[in-house]
């Protein structure tokens, strides 16, 4: 009786304690990092989609407007400069070098930003269903960014939460010790907008 009794209990307590971790929060942490991370990866592809656009842009306005010569390296090393930042997972916990990757594709958001507007000035170009097509690739580009780096944030926000509040703090100071709050993207002076792509005429304010 005794032995059926004991067996009963393991099998309550196989059955009941997980469900009682689970309840208190202890996946909480890893199961929020791990979405945190989809998130970064989600932003790194969106700019590197981006970073893709650049070259065949810089050689169809290059073939109409070879005067702006300055404005096409500057793009092409601002190109160059974000591609080549390093980044891993450790990337999101060390302020260095999230720093060096958000101003590095901040600095193309705004070159990208001067080259289009410079553009205005050459309708051959613009009526180039090339360029059109470039224009409308790059438009979207920067809209998914945008829609990347505020999951990503969104995400960052609920994981750094979870690490500063109870239950999960209770856990960060006992079974994740190494785990670090994550960084989110901040809206620099350089990049408050995307770039402008649309050619449409502007109306003056009277």
């Amino acid at each position: 009786m005794k032995t059926w009794i004991t067996r009963a209990g393991r099998l309550v307590l196989a059955v009941v304690l997980p469900l009682a971790l689970a309840g208190c929060g202890i996946n909480a942490i890893p199961t929020k990092e791990e979405y945190a991370k989809a998130k970064w990866g989600d932003v790194q592809n969106e700019y590197q989609r981006r970073s893709d656009l650049v070259p065949n842009l810089v050689a169809t306005v290059q073939g109409y407007a070879q005067q702006e010569k300055s404005v096409l390296v500057e793009v092409t090393q601002a190109r160059a400069q974000a591609t080549h930042v390093s980044v891993d997972a450790s990337t999101i916990t060390d302020p260095a070098k999230f720093q060096a990757y958000q101003q590095a594709q901040d600095k193309l958001s705004g070159v990208l930003g001067h080259l289009l507007s410079i553009t205005e000035n050459y309708p051959d170009l613009k009526s180039n269903a090339n360029f059109l097509a470039l224009q409308s690739q790059l438009e979207g580009s920067e809209n998914r960014i945008a829609i990347a780096r505020r999951d990503y944030n969104d995400a960052v926000r609920d994981y750094n939460t979870e690490l500063r509040t109870f239950p999960g703090v209770f856990w960060a100071g006992t079974l994740y010790k190494a785990e670090k709050p994550m960084l989110a993207f901040e809206a620099s002076s350089q990049a408050q907008t995307a770039p402008k792509v649309s050619f449409a005429p502007q109306s003056s304010n009277p």
